[in-house]
């Protein structure tokens, strides 16, 4: 049977490379693409007939609440894919609260929004999927991204409680957290004063092919897996910090993290 599926953030990086992958994989289900660039949209929708465009930015709830009353016109969404996000490349110190709440709004109280928006549908036919895009740096925090590591983390903990709540409706939820991925989200990374940062981490530049990060991605939502990590050596960070703590205290103080 055709699904439906959401996946925001998807006029570039992960967001495209996934829509690419899951139309390749069924071509018959219909995929909502979401983002706040209309015409990257339009030029992704051009790939095939099965994309539908909608302009959606997080940040400012009644958009969230426009497209949510949009989506659910023909009845609830069978799998959200929540990849939209601001990232940060910045110190604590010289960076301003603004930053902190502006990257808050977008990738915390956004994505949570919608999901309480789009989650009552899915409970009253008692199926659906969010797959929650965060980082490794939801895992363990990193320099330079104090803010996002922060959003990130609130993310885990929200998920992981609102797994547990709904883990009899029929509801799954997916968390996937990517290393460094070849995309240009190190291009619009916020600064310390809230401009952008406006070029290209060499860990970035050196990362996962997005195409490649969609697979593993698209797999791990297809196996209902809790919880997926995709990326180089970078994603053994996980394991380290959880079994030899202080160790991995001393090699992230001098990580190469831009």
């Amino acid at each position: 049977m055709a699904k439906r599926v959401l996946i925001t953030g998807a006029s570039s990086g992960i967001g495209e490379a996934l829509a690419i992958e899951w139309n390749s994989r069924f071509p018959e289900d219909t995929i909502f693409i979401a983002a706040r660039n209309s015409d990257k949209l339009k030029t992704l929708a051009s790939k095939s007939a099965k994309f539908r465009t909608i302009s959606l930015d997080l940040a400012s709830p009644p958009s969230i609440e426009r497209t949510a009353k949009e989506l659910q016109l023909d009845g609830a969404l069978d799998l959200v894919i929540h990849n939209a996000g601001i990232s940060q490349r910045s110190l604590t110190k010289e960076t301003t609260i603004d930053v902190d709440r502006s990257i808050m709004e977008t990738n915390y109280f956004g994505t949570v929004y919608l999901t309480k928006l789009l989650l009552p549908a899915m409970l009253a036919k008692k199926s659906g999927h969010f797959a929650v895009v965060t980082s490794l740096v939801g895992k363990f925090g990193s320099p330079m991204r104090s803010g996002y590591a922060g959003s990130k983390h609130a993310l885990h903990g929200f998920f992981d409680s609102f797994r547990a709540e709904i883990a009899k409706d029929g509801v799954r939820v997916t968390m996937v957290c990517p290393g460094f991925i070849r995309t240009q989200i190190s291009f619009s990374a916020l600064t310390a004063d809230g401009s952008k940062q406006d070029k290209m981490d060499d860990a970035q530049e050196h990362g996962m092919d997005p195409a490649v990060c969609a697979q593993k991605i698209i797999s791990g939502i297809l196996g209902s897996k809790r919880e997926i990590y995709v990326g180089g050596r970078e994603v053994l960070g996980v394991y380290v910090s959880r079994y030899f703590p202080n160790i991995f205290a001393k090699i992230l103080q001098k990580a190469k993290v831009t």
